[in-house]
């Protein structure tokens, strides 16, 4: 019998899990369709919402999925709720990828918010040179703080562009080496970088090219994620799966009520 698994992905770590598990299992990624140039996955991909938990439930059922695996971003806290939620109700046994965030290291200088409201306050009334690097969906909240002057990077261009008289826009996927981020925030004579602690190393240097510079980071702390079994990278994820069989997370249909 083939299983069927759902991966909520968005993430590289979710491409890579879904060629592991590719081999041993029916593997369907499924994005939500926010970048428009998305990577090559390797594997069938759905594409768009499920139109939240509910959707998500009745999927789960059409599709007879065995197991579900949230690979989603560290932010993506309503899709990971939904899938908890969904998880639940439809009887599907569920997994998460959850890449541990970065800490703070001698040298940082890091003030830490909540939100990215918060962060837009944390910059201050002074007029000041920033770097965005929070993806598109975000950075329509420093509308509120014009003053500043900001270079705002992502994967796909930012529509509409912010209502302020002083931005840069710069299109570039990761990952992105320190040297090159330190370049970066040299020749924008940068003062202040606003960012998510994603984790993992694509998206570090910045972090670390701030630390050389003594530049200050406001860093978005992570949202509340829902309790369920995890791994941290794609390697024990799969290793679960390995050692355990997709077996063990399935059960019996009967103990599933399939």
């Amino acid at each position: 019998m083939t299983h069927r698994i759902l991966i909520l992905g968005g993430t590289t770590e979710a491409r890579q899990l879904a060629e592991k598990l590719a081999a041993r299992a029916s593997v369907t990624l499924s994005l939500a369709g926010r970048t428009e140039s998305p990577v090559a996955q390797g594997v069938p991909v759905r594409s768009g919402g499920f139109g939240g938990a509910d959707g998500l439930v009745a999927y789960l059922r059409e599709k007879r999925t065995d197991l579900l695996i949230d690979a989603t971003h560290p932010y993506a806290a309503r899709i990971s709720a939904n899938a908890a939620q969904a998880a639940r109700v439809a009887g599907v046994p569920i997994l998460a990828l959850r890449r541990p965030g970065w800490e703070p290291v001698e040298g940082d200088r890091w003030t830490l918010v909540d939100t990215v409201d918060d962060a837009v306050q944390a910059l201050g009334a002074a007029p000041r040179r920033v770097f965005l690097a929070l993806g598109r969906q975000e950075v329509g909240a420093f509308d509120a703080a014009p003053q500043h002057h900001y270079l705002i990077r992502s994967v796909d261009p930012v529509e509409p562009k912010l209502a302020v008289p002083d931005a840069t826009y710069l299109l570039a996927r990761g990952p992105f080496r320190e040297d090159d981020e330190r370049a970066l925030l040299e020749t924008h004579r940068i003062e202040i970088v606003v960012s998510k602690n994603s984790g993992g190393a694509a998206t570090y240097g910045k972090i670390a090219a701030a630390r050389a510079l003594g530049i200050e980071v406001v860093m978005v702390q992570r949202p509340d994620l829902p309790d369920v079994p995890s791994a941290e990278t794609v390697e024990v994820l799969a290793a679960l799966v390995d050692q355990f069989g997709i077996d063990h997370f399935v059960g019996p249909a009967a103990e599933r009520g399939v």
